[in-house]
């Protein structure tokens, strides 16, 4: 359908529309902040540490091609080892996808770009820097050596001295920080950038399983960055949170890392799957089959993930009424993925399948992907898990899941979404590189399943020649070569035609029924389209044309800059338009300056660690000071007779909902917190606190109670003298923000005084070190508001802030008031749960 007042466009518009979203030229590409510019810079490196990571698994099978072979050391096998795990699961799973989903998710969603492109740029610029200098530790003899699953006490101080696991801990630590960055955006996006009409129920999978993908990274990654943090905490100042000596526990570094690590694997496959739910209609020229299901399915898997972490911990010696409970949730994940399975199997069943490239990745990921969850059954089942634990019977079900169920629909998706970015790749070309993996991959790692029964433990670096291994590991390094002569290939092919940031268009080569196959530019669409329906391309057969003729919403640049629809969650319904920044180099600054920060830190060079933390900050706030734009611009004509507003605060913004998912990220952090107190608790119970670290008198949580609630009632009441506008409010609202702020740092710094004060020490016990580990956090949010509270009243002094024009203030104040029901949640549990157990 058209719009009513469909009606020819004025002569330069669409000139002008260029212009406003024009890339910038030369060097000064490093400064864009546009989807499809940072999405293939993001993909070209996650694909970069792909091959760096595969490189450092060939030297490993050179050295156990043969028995005591000696084509490198044991310390050098070591760092091998644990950087190519990390690097893989770290630098590439996540990062690509998320990558995928900055590029796609605006192209599928008809929008003009993401609604925070900046921090889409910053989580780009600081994985590239930071994991490009994470990387390089190999060549230095400081890569990490105790696996890329880190357990103490391997790394401790006394087994992994010098600063190698400092790298490791560090470096993943604000990769992590640069991941939720992108599943701020990725949630946002999602829910408040759609075409008008695209609702939830016509809402693209691909579309479901990335906004599924960044909720699983908002709860499951704070638990990595948490056990990271406490493992530095011991390293660096001695704190014994997995000392058993001191009270500590090994095992909690297992619960965290793997509460994160199994959701992990979801994470990255749900992606992936909703590419394949995408790719499969195409091919097959037919609707997805049993739509509800599958995004039900996907709900589903993100939710069972989370309930599967002791899968890892079999061994561990854990009450097996709790491992007979995790058993059965890793049998019934399997549910949900047969759902999947079973659709686009009636998908292709329903449709006439076309067997170009990506369909044959396609149907190598199904045949790979379910020997995988067949091995993955397998060891669900503790009696057959205890037999094959830490033999390469695992390595080899999940290199199946892995390559599986994700590298290969991203070969799919390379395949097939690449002539929105660039020309279409070689089909007789491609038919060998899937022939080449698909080989490599089953002779390299169904082998492996034998040499795990027959007993090869993982983590060797080498073996004698008489138990039966030699051939089985000849075959597996053959493989391994062959897998990598198709990614060779591949990448002659990529590099042979990829032309990034052409201006022709393609067209739709595959006759898909999405919108990312509409006609583009730097501005995505020419116009906004309405969406009625799943495969708008095949049930509106005019609608390409249509938006190329701009006769739809948005078709130029009516407040001259560059701008976006903003959408309800739910209808998609249009809310008012987002006026979107464009090109800066603070996001790149700060994103070096972030990663500076970490890595400077790591080398011991405290002083221009802090230098660099101090600059990141700096140019954080010059990124955010211009995003808060003018709300008095009136509202602007889009098309169809609809008037919007250019800007909004509330529950409306857009900025509101990022807010409120990053403190669903303190949240989850906060509760992993809970979780380590409790048990370590647990192991403790008979003294805590120990003898000689008493609790404070009450006098001192009591006052600290006071100074949280004082300081929030003034926030709130500087908030009400806002609301009223007018030069003579602005200065309680400054005095009454500006004095939160004693009151937040005396509120944080009175509970300290309080535990000193009693004796607790955090490098003497565990539970000094959780109870400190508890200050850590909250120093955390009291950090931030002191700096976001005094850049509130800099931009009140600016004539920036006021009773309509408040999203800064807005923002402030919701952290604020986290920060405060945080700190006076873990108050209680340190003053008050000791008492009533004790």
């Amino acid at each position: 359908m058209r719009l009513p007042n469909a009606t020819p466009r004025p002569p330069g518009e669409l000139a002008e529309l260029e212009r406003i979203w024009d890339r910038p030229r030369g060097w000064r590409i490093i400064s864009a902040v546009n989807n499809n510019i940072i999405g293939i810079f993001y993909v070209g490196t996650a694909l970069l540490f792909f091959v760096l990571a595969g490189i450092l698994a060939l030297v490993m099978r050179t050295q156990l091609a043969v028995p005591n072979g000696g084509f490198v050391g044991h310390d050098l096998y070591n760092q091998l080892f644990t950087m190519h795990g990390t690097v893989m699961m770290f630098l590439f799973a996540v990062p690509v996808v998320e990558a995928l989903g900055v590029y796609l998710l605006p192209n599928l969603q008809a929008a003009r770009d993401l609604p925070f492109p900046r921090l889409s740029a910053y989580a780009f610029w600081a994985y590239f820097v930071g994991g490009l200098v994470f990387f390089t530790s190999i060549f230095f003899d400081v890569a990490p050596r105790a696996g890329w699953f880190m357990y103490p006490p391997l790394s401790s101080t006394e087994y992994e001295p010098g600063i190698s696991a400092d790298f490791w801990l560090l470096g993943i630590g604000f990769i992590e920080i640069s991941a939720i960055a992108g599943a701020v955006e990725i949630v946002v996006g999602v829910l408040k950038t759609r075409a008008p009409g695209q609702g939830l129920d016509k809402l693209p999978v691909y579309s479901w399983a990335m906004l599924v993908f960044a909720a699983m990274i908002i709860f499951a990654f704070p638990a990595v960055i948490l056990c990271t943090l406490l493992l530095e905490l011991e390293r660096a100042f001695d704190w014994p949170f997995f000392i058993a000596e001191r009270g500590g526990d090994p095992l909690l570094w297992q619960h965290l890392f793997w509460f994160f690590g199994h959701p992990e694997v979801y994470i990255i496959f749900l992606p992936a799957a909703g590419m394949v739910s995408m790719i499969v209609p195409s091919m097959a020229q037919s609707p997805l089959v049993g739509y509800r299901l599958v995004v039900l399915a996907i709900l589903g898997t993100g939710f069972l993930s989370f309930g599967l972490w002791v899968h890892h911990m079999f061994t561990t010696g854990l009450p097996e009424l709790s491992l007979s409970f995790f058993s059965a949730a890793s049998m019934a994940v399997s549910i949900p993925s047969g759902i999947q399975v079973f659709a686009w199997i009636a998908t292709i069943a329903r449709g006439k399948m076309r067997l170009h490239t990506p369909a044959l990745f396609i149907l190598g990921f199904l045949f790979i992907f379910t020997l995988g969850g067949l091995t993955g059954v397998m060891v669900a089942m503790m009696p057959f898990d205890w037999q094959v634990h830490d033999t390469y019977f695992v390595v080899a079900h999940f290199h199946y899941v892995l390559i599986g169920g994700m590298v290969f629909p991203l070969f799919a998706a390379f395949y097939y979404w690449a002539p929105t970015a660039s020309v279409r790749m070689s089909e007789t070309i491609g038919r060998w590189v899937f022939a080449l993996i698909f080989v490599g991959v089953n002779v390299t790692f169904f082998t492996m399943h034998i040499t795990g029964l027959r007993g090869m433990p993982r983590r060797v670096w080498t073996y004698p020649d008489d138990l039966g291994w030699n051939t089985l590991n000849a075959v597996s390094t053959g493989g391994a070569f062959v897998i990598a002569a198709g990614v060779a290939l591949f990448l002659f092919d990529l590099a042979r035609r990829f032309r990034p940031f052409r201006t022709e268009q393609p067209g739709n080569v595959w006759n898909a029924g999405t919108l990312e196959w509409l006609p583009s530019g730097n501005y995505q669409t020419r116009s906004v389209p309405i969406v009625t329906s799943r495969e708008p391309l095949w049930d509106q057969p005019n609608l390409a044309e249509d938006v190329k003729e701009g006769r739809y919403y948005l078709p130029g640049a009516p407040t001259g800059g560059r701008e976006t629809i903003v959408t309800s969650p739910i209808r998609a319904e249009p809310q008012y338009l987002l006026r979107i920044p464009g090109p800066a180099w603070s996001p790149v600054l700060a994103a070096i300056f972030t990663a500076g920060f970490f890595l400077l830190l790591t080398v011991k060079l405290v002083p221009l660690s802090v230098l660099s933390g101090v600059l990141a900050v700096a140019f954080v706030l010059v990124w955010v000071w211009d995003t808060d734009p003018d709300p008095d611009h009136p509202p602007v004509a889009i098309g169809g007779g609809i008037v919007l507003p250019v800007y909004a605060t509330g529950p409306v913004s857009h900025a509101w909902w990022a807010m409120v998912v990053l403190m669903l990220v303190g949240g989850s952090l906060f509760a992993c917190t809970v979780f380590s107190y409790l048990f370590l608790w647990l192991g403790n119970a008979e003294a805590w606190p120990p003898p000689g670290a008493g609790l404070p008198h009450p006098a001192w949580p009591a006052g600290a109670v006071l100074l949280y609630l004082a300081g929030a009632g003034a926030v709130l009441l500087a908030g009400s003298f806002l609301a009223r506008g007018g030069g003579a409010g602005n200065w309680p609202f400054r005095i009454l923000l500006v004095l939160a702020v004693p009151l937040l740092v005396a509120a944080f710094g009175a509970d300290l005084l309080g535990l000193w004060r009693a004796g607790v020490r955090p490098s003497e016990t565990s539970y000094g070190a959780i109870v400190f580990g508890f200050a850590v956090i909250q120093g955390l949010y009291v950090a931030a508001l002191v700096v976001m509270a005094p850049y509130t009243v800099a931009r009140s002094f600016a004539g920036l802030l006021d009773a309509r024009r408040r999203v800064t203030f807005d923002n402030t104040r919701m952290l604020w008031l986290y920060a405060v029901a945080q700190g006076l949640i873990a108050l209680a549990l340190v003053h008050l749960f000791p008492r009533l157990v004790g």
